[in-house]
């Protein structure tokens, strides 16, 4: 197996046809496919399945792509750097919650980012497996993760067992974010039993390792309800809160001109006792980069600024 191979396979890939393939290539069907052969027989593997209706890639296929994909990738980049004398391209990639400051903490990153250079930037918001997973596939450097301080054990475990370093970014409790025209606006002390009556609006991938789902999600949601509207999108989230005064939902504290933006308000809670933390992950082997540093910098300035004043 050589680059070429693997630069044959993306092509196909990219076209779904032999003969397509060929031509972008400049080189003749009959080498192309016996090109491949040779490779999924080396492999032991088959990379594309010949039907009437053209190439299909199998699941083994997928994944092998997965890395042809990302070696193809580095090995243009090189070529670019070295031999076409082209900037180096910047490039970074995080996976991270749902958090209004750490969104804010990539906006201003990204402001800052040096621009003379190509740059390529990856912002993920995601739960907590999807994070994980992704810095052990080398998606991304770097991830950070939410959890319920109850469930400390669970993550620690799965650090150790991963070979993850992790570094609390931050300790939080969640405040209530409601429209300025809910009847809850006005309230000084909202109590649990007061909120029977409105619609939950709550993220819908919670996860913890070695846990049933329903656990995980008994311990996060409010027994007290039993409306609920499950979102991934936190950008409809805000707009369902906006439009209905009647939803209410559970997050950590959010700057204020992202409130004052979506005519919300949020509000303390004395009777919400459980804390959470955010935790930055990555693999032990691996060295943070300037950009990564710069990334984490930021969301240490935002939680100084929005979670620390809560």
């Amino acid at each position: 197996m050589n680059i070429l191979h693997l630069k044959y396979v993306v092509t196909v890939a990219e076209t779904k046809s032999i003969s397509k393939a060929a031509e972008q290539l400049y080189m003749g069907q009959p080498n192309l496919s016996r090109a491949i052969k040779e490779l999924e027989n080396t492999l032991g593997i088959v990379i594309f399945k010949r039907t009437s209706k053209g190439i299909v890639i199998t699941p083994e296929g997928e994944e092998f792509l997965h890395y042809a994909r990302k070696i193809t990738s580095m090995v243009c980049e090189v070529e670019q750097i070295y031999i076409e004398g082209k900037a180096h391209k910047q490039q970074f990639a995080v996976c991270v919650p749902r958090a209004s400051y750490i969104s804010s903490a990539f906006a201003v990153f990204s402001k800052n980012v040096e621009r003379s250079a190509p740059l390529e930037m990856y912002y993920n918001e995601t739960n907590s497996m999807t994070t994980i997973e992704s810095v052990m596939r080398d998606e991304c450097g770097i991830g950070i993760i939410r959890y319920q301080s109850a469930f400390d054990k669970y993550f620690k475990d799965l650090f150790a067992e991963r070979k993850l370093t992790s570094e609390v970014v931050a300790e939080l409790k969640f405040v209530l974010i409601v429209s300025k025209n809910s009847p809850l606006a006005d309230k000084d002390n909202i109590e649990f039993n007061e909120l029977s009556d409105y619609i939950e609006i709550t993220h819908s991938d919670s996860y913890v390792p070695t846990m049933p789902y329903i656990d995980v999600m008994k311990a996060e949601l409010t027994e007290y309800v039993n409306k609920r509207i499950f979102v991934f999108e936190r950008a409809s989230q805000f707009l369902l809160l906006e439009k209905n005064p009647y939803t209410f939902m559970w997050v950590s504290p959010v700057p204020q001109p992202l409130l004052d933006q979506h005519n919300l308000v949020q509000k303390t809670c004395r009777v919400n006792d459980k804390t959470y933390k955010d935790v930055l992950i990555y693999k032990k082997n691996y060295k943070l980069s300037p950009l990564d540093s710069q990334f984490i910098t930021e969301v240490c300035n935002a939680k100084r600024a929005y979670i620390n004043n809560i």
